[in-house]
């Protein structure tokens, strides 16, 4: 898939004020300064699309970005970490909850994770989440291109371990990035224009 054009549509904190049109939506969430931003600017060639910061939290709301005109890509804010007060990090967690649980043009969430770091409990119990509420989703590992594809591959080893011993049956699919190098960018786009495709073809509501 080519992205051709790629709008910010609206930002909001109540997901029953997203965009009502009936159009295959996909999350990114992460961990706050995961590089979550910069792998949205890479993904739509646009690197003014998603705000970019070097302080953790800078997203606080449900940012719509519409693609190709046929799907949408939400930028949701970081979980964990960010410099905000408990009232505001309460405030956010809770919409995103809802937008999860009750959105129903969400086809896939992506769930950002660095991959330089060894497993961390808050993406293992983020993930734990996602599963118990049968949402479904993917990894993306990113910033490939800062450690060797020999530690790449151990921190892989240690989350499928941990997600193993969580009770999970299998490793969810997962892409490794990299968006200064362009690192995974074809076969993430393939893998939404593929979902794509069966959602126009065995839905009749998209």
């Amino acid at each position: 898939m080519k992205i051709n054009t790629a709008e910010f549509i609206v930002s909001n904190s109540d997901a029953s004020k997203c965009p009502k049109d009936f159009l295959p939506e996909y999350a990114f969430i992460g961990r706050s300064n995961v590089g979550k931003s910069s792998l949205i600017n890479m993904l739509t060639n646009n690197k003014n699309l998603a705000k970019t910061s070097g302080k953790p939290g800078k997203t606080q709301l449900i940012n719509h970005f519409k693609i190709n005109n046929n799907w949408f890509l939400v930028d949701l804010p970081g979980y964990g970490y960010a410099k905000v007060s408990k009232k505001t990090k309460s405030i956010f967690q809770q919409f995103i909850t809802d937008y999860f649980e009750n959105r129903e043009q969400l086809v896939c969430a992506f769930v950002l994770i660095d991959i330089r770091h060894e497993a961390q409990n808050i993406d293992i119990e983020f993930m734990s989440y996602m599963g118990e509420s049968e949402i479904p989703f993917c990894i993306i590992f990113t910033k490939a291109d800062k450690i060797s594809k020999t530690k790449i591959d151990s921190h892989i080893a240690a989350y499928k371990k941990q997600m193993f011993a969580n009770n999970w049956a299998e490793m969810p699919q997962y892409f490794v990035t990299s968006s200064t190098e362009s690192i995974g960018k074809e076969e993430l786009l393939s893998y939404i224009d593929q979902v794509n495709q069966e959602v126009f073809k065995n839905n009749s509501e998209f």
